[in-house]
């Protein structure tokens, strides 16, 4: 049995991470990040979490599953009435989000253009504003090397933010993933280590800073279905190999991602939701908002 946190705050915030298409430029083909960093960074009561992998049914616990929004992604405005560039209207969907009971954010910051970026200034702005909105949540933002693909470039970059994430995703497919790593660990922030294929995997687990990691991404590509535990399950027996304890975050995107999502369920594993991942509710309906996307899926997370 698994239980949604029921801490989650008020809608006015008090009391309380990549990416979807192939423009991003990921690799798809497939996809598999515990260190003490900043306290919040798992969500509240992060410290009382039964293990990952835990039986409720014998011990008598319930695990509380980490529920986190995923806003925008590398998405364009223009694909869904609920995705802004403007920091205040993404700030205020933050908390409605977050009202309906996600636990954590993450948020890809936006230029003045609405593209994704790196720039202290950018982040600072979407951080800041994100933060004043769901105050005590923690909030993660990408590293993604599509927005720079230089490392030195995208390293120096991050070194030169001045508002720091609780959290950051980084992609071990990509180049730099171990500096940049490296980098934000030595700051105090957390890192999700996303893995989307064997490539990342192998990265990830000849990492000096694998056992650094805040948890692991197991992200799941646009696929069918049917094929979404054979892959995610595969997955996850990888990562055990290596980090049988570290937290296991499993998401899809598209067609994937509300299976994959009460394939976490099923398996007691934290997951996220949003109109990065995907912008239709379970049924097949094109959803309003974030805040519809975490209400559904908060439900299915609820034991019956």
């Amino acid at each position: 049995m698994v239980a949604i946190r029921d801490d989650a705050p008020p809608a006015d915030g008090r009391d309380n991470t990549d990416e979807w298409d192939s423009a991003d430029g990921r690799d798809n083909t497939g996809g598999w990040d515990n260190t003490e960093v900043r306290d919040n960074a798992n969500g509240p009561d992060n410290a009382e979490r039964p293990e990952q992998g835990s039986d409720p049914e014998r011990d008598g616990s319930e695990r509380r599953m980490l529920l986190q929004v995923c806003l925008n992604g590398a998405r364009p405005a223009v694909e869904h009435p609920g995705l802004s560039a403007d920091v205040t209207l993404a700030a205020a969907d933050a908390a409605r989000a977050v009202a309906a009971g996600a636990q954590a954010i993450h948020v890809h910051p936006k230029d003045a253009a609405g593209r994704d970026s790196l720039a202290a200034d950018d982040v600072e702005r979407w951080v800041r504003a994100v933060r004043d909105a769901c105050p005590g949540v923690p909030i993660g933002v990408t590293t993604g090397a599509w927005i720079e693909p230089d490392v030195d470039t995208r390293r120096d970059a991050i070194a030169g933010w001045t508002e720091l994430p609780d959290f950051v995703s980084v992609n071990w497919h990509e180049a730099g993933a171990d500096d940049v790593a490296g980098l934000l660990v030595s700051r105090g922030v957390g890192v999700e280590a996303g893995i989307w294929d064997p490539t990342g995997l192998d990265a990830w687990q000849s990492s000096p800073v694998r056992g650094e990691c805040l948890r692991v991404l197991i992200e799941l590509p646009d696929e069918a279905a049917d094929v979404v535990r054979s892959h995610a399950e595969g997955l996850i027996a990888h990562v055990r190999l290596d980090e049988p304890s570290i937290p296991i975050l499993l998401h899809g995107e598209q067609r994937s991602a509300w299976p994959a999502f009460s394939l976490a369920v099923e398996l007691g594993l934290d997951s996220r939701i949003g109109l990065e991942d995907t912008l239709t509710m379970p049924d097949g309906r094109v959803a309003s908002d974030n805040a519809a996307l975490v209400r559904a899926a908060a439900a299915m997370a609820r034991p019956r």
